[in-house]
């Protein structure tokens, strides 16, 4: 089934490309054993960084799929949906230690402290098949916690700034206050100070009136998007644009007619088709990992962005996705999280072919 689009019409099921081959049978296992992951950065020699959510562990994968765990986050208190959340990487200053093949690389970790959620700063230390975390640096601090909707994704856009989605701790009104962090798409600066060119002065807020968002990624375009948890009726995905409100709580979904004060999302899923969580693009075709749907959205964004569905039900929840830097795609499977039905080898990392 495709998602409705703007105009709330059934969207033409026509796939985009690169597309994902239909049968699990050609899917490629690189890793299995994982604990409650959440979140995937892909390094330059197909290695791969995952967050471990209750443990605090971050593990490095190698591309043959020997794992190993890189480093403990510190601080982090897993509660509910809280706990280790998004990495992100970008290079950084090197460090003694640093591995010449991959850059002198800073891993960046939102996490849920006793106190609140935040952000971290790690040098990557150490080589291939042996990294560790080096000491942590406090980026942003205070975002408000709870037992679910801490948002939690990271990434680095094109402009070099960090980009943090955060949820509304479960008060829906913090996501229209924007003195609040919560229920917003964050902004920053590496170093967590805040950019030029931000919408409202002396604030790190880029955009608000969010849920709780899950996936931030662009396109070739230019064009910034984020995945966004529904409450009971629609999950959503959104075209960012600095300074806009998203209508939460006001709006759910499609409906607003106020488009002077809230932006409609793009697309809209039922919620027992989506629950969506992290996405990656290639060019104009986006990859959008869904937890509650059990199946792997791929949306063509090059027009009117129209949506399909692959692997429906055949690896159960999934949490992130990501493209290695040859253009495979690979997709973290959440059944160990305490809301799937882990089978053998679960959790587990799947790559798939693309056509």
């Amino acid at each position: 089934m495709c998602a409705l689009s703007a105009s709330a019409a059934l969207a033409a099921c026509q796939a985009p490309a690169p597309v994902p081959t239909e049968s699990a049978s050609t899917v490629v296992g690189l890793a299995t054993g994982l604990d409650s992951p959440w979140s995937m950065a892909v390094l330059a020699d197909e290695s791969t960084l995952v967050s471990e959510r209750d443990s605090g562990q971050v593990l490095e994968v190698s591309a043959s799929g020997a794992k190993h765990v890189a480093g403990t986050v510190p601080g982090v208190v897993h509660q509910g949906e809280g706990g280790l959340l998004g990495l992100a990487t970008r290079l950084g200053g090197c460090h003694p230690g640093a591995d010449p093949h991959t850059g002198c690389l800073d891993v960046y970790a939102y996490l849920t402290t006793a106190v609140d959620n935040r952000i971290l700063r790690m040098p990557l230390l150490g080589t291939a098949g042996s990294r560790s975390l080096g000491p942590a640096t406090v980026v942003l601090q205070g975002i408000p916690k709870s037992s679910n909707h801490n948002g939690g994704r990271i990434a680095f856009g094109p402009d070099g700034m960090l980009y943090a989605g955060t949820g509304d701790a479960g008060n829906g009104a913090n996501a229209r206050n924007r003195s609040s962090l919560s229920g917003k798409i964050l902004r920053l600066t590496p170093d967590g100070g805040i950019p030029a060119g931000n919408p409202f002065p002396g604030s790190p807020v880029w955009s608000m009136g969010h849920r709780n968002v899950q996936g931030i990624a662009w396109d070739s375009r230019g064009r910034m998007w984020a995945s966004e948890f529904g409450q009971n009726t629609w999950d959503e995905l959104n075209e960012i644009k600095p300074g806009k409100n998203y209508g939460w709580p006001t709006v759910e979904g499609m409906g607003s007619r106020d488009l002077a004060r809230f932006t409609n999302p793009v697309l809209v899923w039922p919620t027992d088709q989506a629950s969506p969580s992290g996405i990656a693009i290639s060019g104009t075709t986006l990859y959008m990992a869904a937890l509650r749907g059990e199946r792997l959205w791929v949306v063509d964004l090059a027009g009117t962005p129209t949506a399909q569905a692959f692997l429906t039900g055949q690896l159960g929840r999934l949490r992130d996705v990501a493209l290695t830097h040859d253009g495979r795609l690979r997709v973290l499977t959440n059944n160990t999280d305490g809301r799937g039905t882990p089978t053998p080898g679960d959790d587990r990392i799947v790559e798939l072919p693309l056509r």
